[in-house]
């Protein structure tokens, strides 16, 4: 394996290889992919078209300012592997400790089923093929484009997202002639918002639980602050991306639902059964097919599954990265920290590799089952991550201004301060405490769900606390956070 660095030659350092339109391209296509393709029918279904449209409105506006508070710090600071370093500059180290390797959890986690819903989505074409075959070949592309450079990972999440913000567009644009009636026979207007009882549906629930399945379909905005560490000139480039994001929630997923809305029915049995399992039923493919474009659920086939190889790559990036950032600080072995000749970090990629293999266990125990029991294990991750984001934003403005710091030094200002960071918190916490309502049922209370759903709350708590209680650590007084110290970028 690679080392660091010769006595006699200045220590390796990751490569600044990520341009504009990489940074650009990875806030847009970060988190579109089977949440918007697939889940968004079933939340149509669940909650009516107008309860589905409110609680994606509510939790993009969320995600709006946990993206601007992470801009701010990502700007003025730029790390890879920016959570836990900043929670536990501006927080607490055992803070930042359990942050980073809830990510790193995470994130490593979703390679292992991403890919093991890429052997799901792949037999729509090869019904009989083995499991283990694709999963072995898509975890060697995955890692083939991370070995190489970050551009490789740049270039290639520039595509993927190409491909999904495409699909998109063009369904928007067919859905707006469909229900004008310009496409597909008779206008259809807003009908479908009055139907039954519609424009909202199922309640408080129903509306809850849409609300939290918003929020897993954003998972992924994030990652545009792990990539300001190598980007070229991240005092441009992640504004910018960051301001991409207020206009990819919009267009991208309140103007999708309420095209799907306007034109299926939310009365239709088949938006309930949208999974992987079942291509025809995404929501997508049934609008496009009652435009009459009849080779819909193959098209959307591709796209899904690119979708979910962009999100196992963005997941291998992001885990390495994360990583490394803890080797470099003293809360993972040594030997993650290192660099080889490229500025990657191959022994923390190398490792990470290993635990996306976990997708071969679907060739053993069955596709389907395998995929939800990794999405249990990483559910609740992306929740406490945005709740660590929003903490450590709150800290480091109030730690600004304790050390009598001017605003003008701030390339990136987050709006709405401190509103931003507590709405944000607020709405997370709701999210992760109203996930067993509806497990909680008139006929009793489904211990095992509970469990698989929140398994990764004790063990954040371990990882800070035992952190904690070994190094005896300390909240950070606000007039010692360090504001000043830079990243570890080769920006040559």
């Amino acid at each position: 394996m690679a080392s660091s660095s010769s006595p006699s030659s200045p220590p390796r350092e990751l490569k600044a290889g990520l341009r504009a339109r990489h940074m650009t391209m990875i806030a847009l296509g970060g988190s579109i992919g089977t949440g918007l393709f697939l889940a968004s029918g079933g939340a149509v279904a669940q909650a009516g078209p107008g309860g589905a449209l409110l609680a994606y409105a509510c939790v993009g506006i969320m995600v709006y300012f946990l993206m601007t508070s992470l801009g701010e710090m990502a700007t003025y600071r730029p790390e890879s592997g920016s959570f836990n370093t900043y929670a536990a500059r501006y927080v607490d180290p055992a803070f930042g400790f359990a942050m980073g390797w809830n990510f790193w959890y995470n994130w490593a986690v979703t390679i292992a089923a991403e890919l093991s819903a890429a052997t799901i989505i792949i037999k729509y074409w090869f019904p009989e093929s083995s499991s283990f075959i694709w999963s072995l070949l898509f975890l060697a592309v995955i890692f083939l484009l991370n070995i190489l450079s970050v551009k490789g990972y740049g270039e290639s999440e520039y595509w993927f997202a190409m491909i999904k913000i495409v699909v998109v567009i063009l369904f928007l644009v067919v859905g707006v002639l469909m229900i004008f009636g310009i496409l597909g026979g008779k206008a259809v207007g807003f009908s479908n918002f009055t139907i039954g009882d519609a424009p909202f549906n199922g309640g408080l629930l129903a509306f809850i639980g849409v609300f939290m399945a918003a929020g897993f379909s954003f998972q992924g905005t994030e990652l545009i602050g792990v990539a300001a560490g190598e980007s070229e000139n991240p005092r441009e480039h992640v504004p910018r991306a960051i301001r991409q994001v207020f206009w990819r929630i919009l267009i991208f997923y309140i103007l999708a639902i309420l095209v799907i809305g306007l034109i299926i029915p939310y009365t239709t049995p088949s938006l309930l059964n949208g999974d992987l399992t079942d291509i025809g039923v995404s929501p997508f493919t049934l609008v496009f097919e009652k435009a009459g474009l009849a080779f819909a659920a193959a098209v959307m086939n591709a796209v899904i599954l690119s979708s979910v190889l962009s999100a196992g790559n963005s997941g291998m990036y992001a885990s390495t990265r994360v990583l490394y950032a803890l080797a470099k600080e003293g809360k993972a072995p040594r030997m993650f920290g290192r660099l080889n000749r490229r500025g990657i970090p191959q022994n923390a990629l190398l490792l990470t590799t290993a635990v996306g293999m976990l997708a071969f266990l679907a060739s053993l125990f069955g596709d389907g089952i395998v995929y939800q029991w990794l999405l249990n294990a990483s559910g609740m991750c992306g929740f406490i991550t945005w709740l660590g984001i929003a903490i450590s934003h709150y800290r480091f403005r109030r730690a600004f201004y304790a050390q009598g710091k001017s605003m003008e030094e701030l390339p990136f200002k987050a709006k709405w301060f401190p509103f931003g960071p507590l709405f944000a918190f607020i709405l997370c916490a709701i999210v992760i405490l109203g996930q067993s309502l509806s497990y909680i049922t008139p006929e009793g209370i489904d211990w095992k769900s509970i469990f698989a759903s929140y398994i990764s709350v004790p063990l954040f708590l371990v990882l800070w606390l035992g952190y904690k209680f070994i190094k005896n650590t300390k909240v950070v007084p606000l007039t010692e956070c360090d504001l000043n110290s830079g990243s570890h970028v080769d920006k040559k």
